[in-house]
């Protein structure tokens, strides 16, 4: 049996490329909810894909957000990236 191990403190990673790869995914999981919230990925009322689309849905939204986020994005994951860098830098 697989015991859970506690949390860690442990400081993240101090290369640029993880601290603006973890930008990036705030960036997109942020994009994801509020494409969710303008209502893309609901099924739609005729000629709907049915519980596949349903079940599915979400994966397509997130690809979207994740290519949003690759083609520049909305300026979140800049915003993130130098707040995370100060962060890493006051350690």
């Amino acid at each position: 049996m697989n015991s859970i191990l506690p949390v860690s403190n442990a400081p993240l990673p101090s290369g640029d490329a993880a601290l603006r790869q973890a930008a990036q995914d705030l960036e997109t999981t942020f994009l994801s909810e509020m494409l969710k919230s303008s209502g893309l990925g609901k099924s739609r009322e005729s000629m709907g894909g049915g519980a596949g689309e349903d079940q599915f849905s979400s994966f397509l939204v997130r690809a979207q957000a994740e290519q949003m986020t690759k083609a520049g994005g909305i300026g979140l994951a800049e915003m993130f990236f130098n707040a995370l860098q100060e962060t890493q830098h006051d350690n």
